[in-house]
């Protein structure tokens, strides 16, 4: 095969007269681009104050869920006291004096809120509750109320969420403290969780600790009635 060219002309041609054009810019830029591999997805890495801010609540994330009664109460500014942000630590301000506010229900939402797992409803349930029980006055307002709290304080303590069984383990404590043996006669209900969280060495301090209270508060009778539930638990008074 011979490759001749005309005159005048840089295209070449066959003998047999054929002509072979030359490749275009396109067809070469076509054949000399590989196809490229696609990039690794990279993960976002987590920010320094991550580390810093507990999980907060994103109401407006698309796929959160509906708000729960305490949350949608506090966003109605149903609870009379918010969280203000400190450079240390956090503080409740209230709207009026605790000792203005009425207890019910003010007192069983705040019990309610303990089960919340979000910022800053569970800061705000756990300080509200621990802040109102210390008003003058705390004894008679808070023991009608039992009946309402016992039922919350018991689902709080049956959370598979170790911090809310953490924080209704602290609000029984001092509740009991402030009601005293009033609490008795609704104390066999809350002992299954307890019993069941003296078998978690990581709870079994804490919930020894807590018996101990009930039993201070509550006297003797208490007493019997941690034992008729939890039978090796050794009494402080013995």
């Amino acid at each position: 095969m011979v490759f001749t060219s005309s005159k005048g002309s840089n295209v070449p041609r066959m003998s047999s007269g054929i002509q072979i054009k030359p490749k275009t810019a396109v067809q070469k830029k076509k054949t000399s681009s590989l196809p490229c591999s696609p990039k690794p997805a990279i993960k976002p890495q987590p920010k320094p104050s991550d580390k810093l801010n507990p999980k907060t609540i994103n109401p407006f994330g698309a796929h959160s869920r509906p708000p729960s009664a305490f949350a949608a109460i506090y966003a109605k500014g149903g609870i009379p006291c918010r969280l203000v942000h400190g450079s240390v630590k956090h503080r409740l301000q209230w709207e009026c004096l605790p000792e203005t506010v009425p207890f019910d229900p003010l007192l069983v939402t705040l019990a309610e809120g303990l089960k919340e797992t979000k910022h800053p409803y569970t800061f705000v349930s756990k300080e509200g509750f621990k802040e109102l029980l210390m008003v003058e006055g705390a004894t008679e307002k808070a023991i009608p109320l039992l009946p309402r709290l016992v039922p919350v304080l018991k689902a709080a303590l049956a959370h598979s969420d170790d911090e809310v069984f953490g924080r209704g383990l602290d609000a029984l404590v001092q509740l009991s403290g402030v009601v005293g043996p009033p609490l008795n006669d609704y104390l066999k209900h809350l002992l299954t969780s307890l019993s069941r969280r003296l078998m978690d060495k990581k709870f079994r301090e804490k919930t020894t600790v807590a018996l101990q209270k009930l039993e201070q508060y509550g006297g003797k009778a208490a007493v019997a009635i941690i034992k008729s539930k939890i039978p090796t638990y050794c009494p402080i008074s013995s």
